[in-house]
């Protein structure tokens, strides 16, 4: 069974790799049948061609996970279209902070309301004790 993975080359803890189409029972730096690309994970830099990975998916290659989603996120000139993740991550003392915040925040704007609709009420009120004593 042919796959599409990763060969690993470069300096320890500077990875670099290599999209590859090879066999399933080869070792991970093992003679490769044909290279689609590189892929640098630091600097989010890719060079793929998709065209050939798409034809290998077709002829029944299995892409690896992490190939299926360099596939599916890559542009049609081959370079990655990386999307920098919005959520920020907050230790369990700030999450619980937060949560303290937003529920203060939430009783603050419910007396607000409430301060607002006893306003309405006894302006309602006003009027029609004005308008009593000249009838």
């Amino acid at each position: 069974m042919l796959k599409i993975r990763l060969k690993r080359l470069g300096a320890k803890k500077a990875p670099t790799y290599r999209v590859i189409v090879i066999n399933s029972t080869t070792k991970r730096e093992g003679r490769p049948i044909e290279e689609l690309g590189h892929y640098n994970p630091k600097t989010k830099e890719m060079k793929l061609n998709k065209e050939a990975a798409e034809a290998w998916i077709a002829k029944g290659a299995q892409p690896t996970d992490t190939v299926k989603y360099l596939i599916a996120n890559c542009n049609a000139d081959g370079t990655l279209n990386y999307k920098k993740s919005e959520v920020v991550k907050l230790s369990k003392k700030a999450q619980a902070k937060k949560a303290a915040e937003e529920e203060a925040k939430k009783a603050a704007e419910e007396a607000a309301k409430a301060e607002a609709e006893a306003a309405k009420a006894a302006e309602a009120e006003a009027p029609a004790e004005e308008a009593a004593p000249e009838a």
